[in-house]
Parts: structure tokens; sequence; C-alpha cells
């Protein structure tokens, strides 16, 4: 008998999409693709929905924060598989509390990290998602969203020094040297972006310890969370694929309600 829900799940971030395979409710194996092929996701996804034909309510479940690419997906899986997709935050509730301006529509990949997180540590906690943007975010006692702070991306940062400049070089992102002076410009590019957001993620995590009146557990993830944050001893935890369990979560969550009738 089935110990937790049997998925492809898939992630469509803002450059990347992440398609993993869960069965028995356990994470077994991810790849993670830019949005732009979507051939090559959509013949991951076939691959593995074959090889799960035997098992117990296999599904796909998607969730997105780039709707053009997600309905991309959506469409050619459909089409070549003949089975619905789940939708999280439609079709499937992200299994969070949250207490938010009524009027806020916040991004599913923040509440999946959220609960992921709390489901993980059944405590306080701050997630960091180091992405396209940073987002930190606070989780209470109790497993209620509160919401938190966005700001650029180390990527986006790079990318915007390079475009408003005539003579700051186009960068990708990787952990400075160590050297504590950028002696040529692309170092100190790299410096400013790397201590910047760990600066900036201090600085939110004390103001949410000040409110909330003990320091919460810092989780990290994300593309950029280990050249951020390997070595910072403020990080307890680094979760590549938190989103994806907190896809797990939402699905097994529904699962459960289902098999209870409610």
């Amino acid at each position: 008998m089935s110990t937790g829900p049997n998925l492809i799940v898939v992630n469509v971030g803002n450059t990347r999409t992440t398609v993993a395979r869960c069965v028995d409710g356990e994470l077994q194996v991810s790849e993670t693709f830019l949005d732009t092929d979507l051939a090559a996701i959509c013949d991951q996804i076939t691959s593995w929905w074959q090889q799960m034909g035997s098992l117990d309510r296999p599904a796909v479940v998607m969730a997105s924060v780039n709707e053009p690419v997600a309905r991309s997906i959506g469409s050619a899986v459909e089409d070549q598989l003949r089975v619905g997709i789940y939708r999280i935050g439609e079709d499937l509730p992200v299994p969070i509390g949250r207490q938010l301006d009524p009027e806020t529509i916040t991004g599913v990949d923040r509440l999946l990290n959220a609960a992921a997180a709390f489901a993980a540590v059944q405590q306080a906690c701050i997630v960091v998602d180091a992405g396209t943007a940073v987002t930190v975010d606070f989780v209470d006692g109790e497993g209620t969203f509160h919401g938190g702070a966005i700001a650029p991306g180390a990527g986006m940062q790079l990318r915007s020094m390079h475009r408003e400049t005539d003579m700051l070089p186009e960068l990708s992102f990787r952990r400075p040297s160590g050297e504590p002076f950028g002696r040529s410009t692309a170092e100190a590019m790299l410096i400013g972006v790397h201590d910047g957001i760990r600066g900036m993620v201090w600085k939110i995590v004390e103001r949410y310890a000040e409110a909330y009146g003990a320091f919460p557990m810092i989780v990290a993830t994300g593309g950029d969370a280990e050249a951020l944050f390997e070595d910072d001893e403020l990080v307890d935890r680094i979760v590549p694929d938190l989103a994806l369990r907190g896809i797990i979560a939402a699905a097994r969550s529904a699962l459960e309600v289902e098999d209870r009738g409610d």
C-alpha cells in the first residue's frame, strides 16, 4: 500500500523549470531545465510518467510563478499523456496559514518554501530563497506565513549594472575569490553583490528576530544559495529542493483529505 503520493512534480520558475519524480511521498530524482527548453521538459515528464504506470494513483502536479511557460508545459503534457495536471493554488491549496493583507497575492513559490520549511523544522523559521529574486520570509511557531522582504537576486543585480553603465562587464554570478578588495572590475562587482545580499539578509533577519522576540531557524534555498550562504554562520540549513518538497506536502495533504472524504 502506498505511504505517500506518487507524483511527477513540475516547478516553473522565472528562468528555470525543475521536474522531479516522487514515489511513495519520497523525492527520488530531479532535473532542471531553462524555461525555453520546452521539448526537453516535456520529454522528461513523459519518460518518468511512463515509468510510473504501475503505481497507485500517479499524478502530475505543477507550481508556477511564470504563467506563460506553465501554460505551454501544461498544454503539451496534456496532449501527450492525456492526463490532467493539478495546479498548486488552483486545484491544490498550499498547506500553510497566512497572516497577510487581504488583497495580497503571494507567489506560490514563497508559500511552498514556507510550508516545506515549517514541516521540516516544526518551529518558527525564516526562509531565504536566493533565485531570480531574493526573498526573506517569516513563519511563526504555529506555522503561519507572515510574508517578508523581496529584493533583486544576484544575477539581476549583475545584469542591471551591465545594462545601466558603459563600462561594467556582463557577468554570471559566482562566489568571489575571498579577498577583501576587488582588484578587478569583475571581482569588485561580485563582492558588491555577494556581500550586499548577505548583509541585507543579516539585517532583515535581525529585524524579524526583534519583532518575534526570539531568533528563528534560518533555511536557505534557491539556485544561488550555496554560493551565497554555504559558509555563512547565520544559515542553519541549505535545502536546494525546498519548493519541490512543498509541492509534495501539498499533494500529500490533499490526498489525506480525499481519503477521509472531507
